[in-house]
């Protein structure tokens, strides 16, 4: 992302649907290319202490089966990577990274009592147009994938790029005399990208299961149990249900969970009774080396011992 990118170095790296649109874009290119390192850390941390930890999203975009067959995973995978993607371009806006846009309009009116718009807002509108264009993409004319993989990516990218238009904030900074806040000025910002994926982790949670079928002149999503709730433009939807990822198979995209680290006091998805899917956990202790016995030293440092102590760690088995 540190780069100068050009079209015939760095573009045709790129799947073909994306490539017309990174050689009208270069200069977008670097923020796409953070975004996608962001989507990987985010995925990894939101799903750290579940069975599908999201270890397999370091190998995109060669994909495995856990990510190509409308999983739930998938879903969220599709709806944070263009929430991520939609975000970091409208920040580079505001940031003068990108010469074609600048900072979000200000709306009208006023912020509130005491404050007046100014400072430089996130642009959310034109993060959104370029990153739908880049993240549907391959989707909407790719030749890989079902026409119902094809309609949940591309409701679950929007599902993602509406989390991230509704964080979307009035942030204010006072100004005044002695920390008074007699003056405030307020722009519109987004939340944090820890914020967005965390919504979307609870929407993974009640994803509904659907299936593409006719309604009328054109085929939809509809939920597969006529029982269940319709599906709104907030909700994240998937097509086939999840292996329980307790064992490796490589068909279905199971990595297993054997050697994973557990939480023995957890009642959650870290414990060792769910984690380790009822196999059992060895025990070891190891020994780890720490700051300890901090003390401020007069002016301006902290000066710490280095202490060992053993830890007691929990493995499946």
């Amino acid at each position: 992302s540190g780069v100068s990118w050009n079209d015939s170095q760095h573009c045709r790296l790129l799947v073909p649907e994306q490539l017309q649109l990174c050689r009208r874009n270069l200069e977008v290119m670097p923020s796409i290319v953070r975004a996608a390192r962001h989507t990987q850390a985010l995925c990894q941390q939101s799903f750290a202490d579940m069975r599908w930890n999201c270890s397999s999203i370091q190998r995109a975009p060669r994909f495995g089966p856990d990510l190509l067959k409308g999983t739930r995973e998938a879903a969220f995978v599709y709806a944070l990577a263009a929430a991520t993607i939609a975000h970091g371009i409208a920040r580079a806006c505001a940031s003068g990274e990108l010469p074609l846009c600048s900072c979000g309009p200000g709306p009208p009116g006023d912020p509130g009592p005491g404050g007046r718009w100014g400072g430089c807002g996130d642009n959310l509108s034109y993060g959104l147009q370029l990153g739908a264009a880049f993240a549907d993409s391959s989707s909407r004319s790719g030749k890989l994938g079902t026409q119902g993989s094809k309609a949940m990516n591309l409701h679950n990218s929007a599902v993602g790029r509406t989390v991230l238009s509704d964080s979307l904030d009035t942030k204010c900074k006072c100004h005044g005399v002695s920390g008074s806040c007699s003056v405030k000025t307020c722009w519109k910002g987004l939340s944090s990208l820890d914020e967005i994926a965390s919504d979307l982790k609870s929407k993974y949670l009640a994803a509904i299961k659907v299936s593409h079928r006719l309604v009328g002149p054109r085929k939809q999503l509809m939920p597969k149990d006529m029982d269940a709730r319709p599906v709104t433009e907030t909700d994240l939807v998937y097509l086939m249900n999840s292996p329980d990822y307790c064992t490796p198979n490589l068909q279905l995209g199971s990595l297993g969970t054997q050697d994973r680290q557990c939480n023995k006091s957890s009642v959650g998805s870290a414990s060792c009774a769910l984690l380790c899917c009822g196999r059992g956990y060895n025990t070891y202790t190891e020994e780890v080396e720490e700051r300890c016995h901090c003390r401020y030293r007069w002016c301006c440092s902290v000066v710490c011992r280095r202490c060992r102590r053993k830890v007691e760690r929990h493995v499946c088995k």
